[in-house]
């Protein structure tokens, strides 16, 4: 059998992909171009239906038992029947070698590669339905050079480098033309809940932030670890995530932030500053404050969910959360969960976000997190709030269901914090009947590599 495949062998792949086992198609580009965005002029950016990401620099980068693992997690076998694609033939062949070293054997590539395969609109492809809202570093660097970046109507914006309560982070470096935001701009320091409309509106015009400025938020991923005093100071990604659910609730309209992080911009060779860029203050927003105020609600709307068989309060927090194990943070003393909350495996801890996110912290492939929802009973039909401890995760959380297009979705702003502090307020404990002695309990514990 010839190592190539015809685009209209490609096409009935494509079905088959998306109908059956034991096929697999394999995106070797970067994350990027498989999400939507047309890196190299294609004629339509995002994937070939039904196909796995995997690119080419992870193939390059991770050892062996990784990158067997990590395809493993996605669904791809050594002994599924593989097709590899990506740009064009160098770098799919590159690819398909490696998996042949790791005892891939039913391996073929298409030649030309996604360009070509794009050029025919009868062709079917994918893409993330808000990608434009999740950039990558090359963009940030042309919208830095004024060289209008796809995807951007011009105008003002404002690019932050975000983090809580850690100037030094910004000072140790960041991208050149970055404003220094702390999440203590947007959260009360008492129950890190939402500030109040008034307080909001001084904080981002303060920033320089109106409701039609593009805002592009990135944080440094760290090593945060509960032995620190403080260890969300250190887990700047998920403050970025957390600034923006914030910001879409205020108002502003064009939100964006870049995948994988500051480290992704390291990655790309870009440079970096240590000087500091300072907010240029604006005096009106815009419209009234919260303009999407359904993007966050309180407890008794999160009671409401819970009794709602239209609806569900999803907990992004660790298993030893969610079983009463620890209460994940130095500030909250009470443990256990709130009950009809369905668990939404987060990751290891608060600070961490595994079980979303790639091992370079980029967002993990939507349809693999759809999928895992729907296990779950998550649906976009249904009316979905995220929570966690104190809303940073469940911002992550909401973030990527907002790409992924959903509208009926918000974050319980007071999460376990708020819950627990009221004695009058159920609380339950101990590994729930639907996961005691079933397999479920192996879907939910983090990997042993889960901490780097």
């Amino acid at each position: 059998m010839s190592r190539f495949i015809s685009m209209k062998e490609m096409k009935d792949m494509s079905d088959e992909a998306n109908n059956k086992d034991g096929v697999a198609i394999l995106d070797v580009r970067p994350m990027a171009a498989y999400n939507g965005w047309a890196l190299k002029g294609e004629a339509r950016g995002g994937h070939v239906a039904g196909a796995v990401p995997f690119p080419g620099s992870w193939l390059r980068d991770l050892k062996d038992d990784a990158v067997s693992a990590a395809l493993e997690d996605r669904g791809v076998t050594p002994s599924d029947d593989v097709i590899v694609y990506g740009y064009g033939l160098e770098d799919a062949e590159a690819a398909a070698e490696r998996l042949e070293s790791l005892g891939y054997g039913a391996l073929r590539v298409l030649a030309d590669g996604e360009p070509a395969w794009a050029e025919d609109p009868g062709r079917p492809m994918e893409r993330l339905p808000r990608y434009s809202r999740l950039v990558h570093a090359r963009w940030i660097s042309q919208l830095l050079k004024d060289d209008n970046p796809p995807q951007f109507g011009g105008g003002r914006y404002v690019l932050a480098h975000t983090s809580f309560d850690n100037r030094e982070d910004y000072e140790e470096g960041h991208i050149p033309g970055a404003i220094s935001l702390d999440t203590l701009f947007l959260e009360e320091p008492e129950h890190w809940n939402r500030r109040n409309p008034e307080e909001l509106e001084q904080a981002v015009l303060a920033e320089g932030i109106t409701h039609d400025t593009t805002v592009v938020l990135y944080g440094r991923c760290g090593s945060p670890t509960m032995r620190m005093e403080s260890p969300g100071r250190y887990a700047g990604q998920i403050a970025a995530m957390r600034a923006a659910l914030l910001l879409l609730y205020a108002g502003v309209e064009d939100v964006r932030v870049l995948d994988g992080g500051f480290a992704a911009w390291l990655a790309e060779g870009n440079p970096i500053s240590t000087e500091e860029t300072p907010p240029e203050p604006v005096k009106d927003f815009g419209k009234p404050i919260p303009a999407c105020p359904g993007y966050v609600i309180d407890i008794d709307v999160a009671k409401e969910l819970i009794a709602d068989p239209k609806g569900e309060l999803v907990s992004m927090r660790s298993w030893e959360e969610y079983i009463g194990k620890t209460s994940g943070y130095h500030y909250i003393g009470p443990k256990g969960r709130i009950p009809g909350a369905v668990f939404g495996n987060c990751g290891s801890d608060a600070y961490h976000m595994e079980n979303y996110r790639n091992h370079d912290n980029t967002m993990r492939c939507y349809h693999d997190i759809a999928a895992r929802w729907r296990e779950m009973g998550i649906t976009p039909d249904k009316r979905i709030a995220f929570y966690c401890g104190t809303g940073w995760r469940a911002s992550e959380s909401f973030f990527y269901a907002y790409l992924m297009g959903w509208d009926k979705i918000a974050v319980y702003d007071g999460g376990w914090y708020e819950w627990s502090m009221d004695a009058g307020n159920a609380v339950e404990t101990g590994i729930p009947e639907e996961y005691a002695g079933s397999d479920r309990l192996k879907s939910v514990r983090p990997k042993a590599s889960a901490r780097r």
